[in-house]
């Protein structure tokens, strides 16, 4: 067939378009690959499910905060409370995040007397420790002094916030105040002749410290939580923050210490099991690591066993719909459940199956034996 040249342009150029459509048609049939924050396949496996809403015990949450208590609805409160079966709320935001010390008096004494006015068998508070004037001549006397006051007024505890250790407290010189600074002995040994425990957090994730990169599995979280990643040095290693840790709890034998978030070695329970045959006063508790034992259950299980004494239940974030993940993670042997955050844990949970011994123990009873002044009456014995 010869075809004119005005022809053949024209078939050239109806071709041209017919291809161009087709490409563009065919691309639209292909699905585009996704990227790692959007993909969140919903499984098709068919197993068991056991939504647990409510404990299956009472509990103590020994990790919780709670930051305008002097004026808080504490009915409302506790009727979330009752709704989870937590029996006891551990306040440890007891001064507040002002580190003026009147201040802190001040938001100490105002919970106090709306816990002892409305709810005070359900209520508890830790004391802090206010950093301002670090390293003056009178700053470690001041403190004793202080802490001692605030039992004496109704504290059951210490908690200290992962801030002493970071860049964020210093001392008269400007220096990073470490975690085992001589200066805070004196605060270490008055909680042993006191009686109460020190509720200690320390560092963070180890993997914050890693390169984000790919083969970091906390990269979504840092991707989404920037503040939250550290430079190899920032301010000191992973393992010299823990280092710190482990130096007080050593040399403080007669002080009990509660390892906030198990001592960020959940995901190295051999390593975890070590610590606790080294340092006999040091309890843990869970509070945003369950996601660690949830894909371990085994592991995990085996390790609430051995220490069924020493491990308490805590949360950390006051989210309730999310105590139902710890509730199954503990209570049933569940497979294959989604976590409620994919930042914090994109894998999926087990569940450990802890008998009903182990439970109690790590729900109340353990709590009720190292937390002075709590109604033992709220929970089975």
């Amino acid at each position: 067939m010869n075809l004119s040249r005005p022809s053949l342009l024209f078939f050239l150029s109806v071709a041209s378009v017919l291809i161009c459509c087709s490409r563009k048609a065919f691309a639209q049939e292909i699905p585009q690959p996704l990227g790692f924050e959007e993909y969140d396949p919903v499984s098709t496996l068919k197993v068991e499910e056991h939504k647990i809403r409510r404990a299956k015990f009472p509990f103590i949450d020994v990790h919780n905060h709670q930051y305008q208590m002097p004026t808080q609805d504490l009915k409302a409160l506790v009727a979330q409370m009752d709704s989870l079966n937590m029996g006891i709320m551990i306040n440890l935001s007891g001064r507040g995040w002002s580190q003026e010390w009147s201040e802190g008096t001040a938001t100490l004494k105002g919970s106090l007397e709306n816990i002892a006015k409305n709810e005070p068998k359900r209520i508890a508070l830790f004391t802090n420790l206010q950093f301002k004037g670090f390293g003056e001549k009178d700053w470690t006397e001041k403190a004793v002094k202080q802490l001692e006051a605030d039992i004496k007024m109704g504290a059951r505890g210490l908690k200290i916030y992962k801030n002493l250790g970071f860049s964020g407290i210093k001392d008269d010189k400007g220096n990073r105040v470490a975690v085992n600074d001589s200066r805070l002995g004196p605060i270490w040994k008055k909680c042993g002749e006191l009686k109460i425990p020190v509720l200690i957090h320390t560092a963070d994730v180890p993997s914050f410290w890693d390169p984000m990169d790919r083969y970091n599995e906390r990269w979504l979280e840092l991707k989404t939580h920037p503040g939250r990643r550290r430079g190899a040095n920032d301010p000191v290693p992973f393992d010299s923050l823990i280092a710190e840790q482990h130096y007080i709890f050593k040399n403080n034998p007669k002080t009990t210490f509660i390892n906030a978030h198990m001592g960020w070695y959940p995901n190295n329970l051999k390593k975890l099991d070590s610590l606790m045959t080294a340092l006999p006063n040091m309890y843990v508790e869970i509070g945003a690591v369950i996601a660690e034992l949830g894909r371990q259950p085994r592991a995990a299980k085996k390790f609430f066993d051995k220490w069924q004494d020493r491990v308490l239940f805590g949360k950390d974030s006051w989210v309730p719909s999310e105590y139902s993940t710890y509730f199954r993670v503990l209570e049933t042997e569940d497979e294959y459940f989604p976590y409620h955050k994919k930042y914090h844990a994109f894998w999926r949970m087990y569940g450990m199956g802890l008998s009903d011994e182990v439970l109690k123990k790590l729900y109340y009873k353990n709590a009720l034996t190292i937390i002075p002044g709590l109604d033992k009456s709220l929970f089975p014995k």
